[in-house]
């Protein structure tokens, strides 16, 4: 149920805890589905496992288990490494233990949480054989963490602690972020200048294409659609100038010159560095290209695994344009998929894509990752604009 919603469009959700306390019981408990393995052997769940779902009446979320952060061994110790990197990545975290209460194990990760600002609940499981000693639950009431005393056995607190994880996935969406029509007016027409991008499934375009087509018309305005071939028969045959025009990074180069400088011009890279990072500082991040030396180290981060084609962007087309631009000698790292380098501090710049499949607290999070260490970041539309001599450009119609 709802399992076509881009995983960039669903609120994440880690269940987090010792073994054995009951993580993936209580994923079935919220859920209503037999969807995780259960069984009273410690250590059932070894590896994270991803649940797409429709919890209603909030919407799309995923549900992930993971293992327990009390494993031991050389393979347990991996475990725990593996399930506090999706909890890092996570909007929200449902702490699970049980009888015990807070252990060290509990407040350790508790003060993590804190210190990364990402929302939790405390859910004291197996009620039903027994409470956590007082000084657990007064703790989290002297510290005001939300917590619920609940049964998977029996079912005992599980409407409670649903209704209070829809709160806090609420309170998360009600921050709204902006992607485009926030700064058009309704009836105003904009011209989408679409490539056909020939990693995108046949007969489909790319996710941010039709996510930009979609905003336009939440705000009532006007779309039309051409491809970078027809540029100038598109602008002729709309009455007026577009308000704005939006392009594909790859072909800004083209795009600019066909477009009068009196029409407003973006990319939609650019757009989703708005919606789901800080155009400022990726603007300022990509700026610092001038700055690079020869043998400079950059990051090419990819948030998802992908097959790397001849023309690929991020592994052919940006290495090249980097070299063409900079005329220096650069170290290029490439990282792909959701594990972010630990050694960020030897890069001089990270060079990140648009992170369609990231969550927007996930891209965030990266990115200031990258700053709390010194480095700056930019991202891959934003990045060729200004390869392209065009970001000054491309930022205005943002106020930048």
């Amino acid at each position: 149920m709802g399992s076509k919603t881009p995983r960039g469009e669903r609120l994440s959700i880690a269940l987090i805890g010792r073994r054995n306390v009951g993580k993936s019981s209580l994923i079935n408990a919220l859920t209503g589905q037999e969807i995780a393995i259960v069984d009273d052997h410690p250590g059932t769940t070894t590896d994270p496992v991803a649940k797409p779902f429709e919890l209603l009446p909030f919407g799309p979320v995923t549900f992930y288990d993971t293992a327990g952060i009390d494993d031991i061994g050389g393979v347990g110790e991996k475990r725990v490494r593996a399930s506090l990197k999706i909890l890092w990545r996570s909007d929200i975290a449902l702490l699970v233990t049980d009888s015990k209460g807070l252990g060290p194990d509990e407040k350790n990760i508790i003060g993590q949480l804190e210190k990364t600002g990402i929302p939790f609940l405390i859910l004291f499981n197996k009620s039903d054989s027994g409470s956590p000693p007082s000084a657990s639950p007064e703790l989290c009431r002297k510290k005001k963490y939300p917590f619920v005393f609940l049964s998977t056995k029996n079912g005992d607190g599980i409407k409670e602690a649903r209704e209070k994880v829809i709160t806090l996935a609420s309170s998360l969406a009600a921050e709204e972020r902006p992607l485009i029509r926030d700064i058009l007016r309704p009836g105003e027409t904009v011209l989408l200048i679409t490539p056909i991008d020939p990693g995108a499934p046949k007969g489909r375009l790319i996710l941010p294409q039709v996510q930009v087509l979609r905003d336009i018309l939440d705000g009532d305005a006007l779309a039309f659609t051409a491809k970078e071939t027809d540029i100038n028969r598109a602008l002729n045959t709309l009455k007026e100038p577009p308000s704005l025009v939006i392009t594909d990074s790859q072909v800004i180069g083209l795009v600019d010159k066909h477009v009068p400088e009196s029409i407003p011009l973006t990319t939609f890279s650019t757009a989703f560095a708005r919606y789901k990072g800080e155009l400022a500082v990726l603007t300022e991040g990509a700026r610092l290209l001038d700055t690079l030396k020869d043998g400079d180290s950059l990051l090419i981060a990819e948030a998802c695994s992908h097959h790397v084609q001849c023309d690929d962007i991020g592994r052919v087309k940006i290495p090249r344009w980097l070299k063409d631009y900079t005329g220096k000698e650069l170290n290029l790292t490439i990282a792909a998929g959701h594990d972010f380098p630990d050694d960020l501090e030897k890069f001089s710049l990270v060079i990140h894509c648009g992170g369609c499949m990231l969550t927007a607290t996930e891209m965030k999070r990266r990115m200031r990752q990258c700053l709390a260490r010194g480095v700056p970041v930019t991202n891959y539309g934003v990045a060729i604009s200004k390869m392209h001599g065009v970001l000054d450009r491309i930022v205005r119609p943002f106020g930048l």
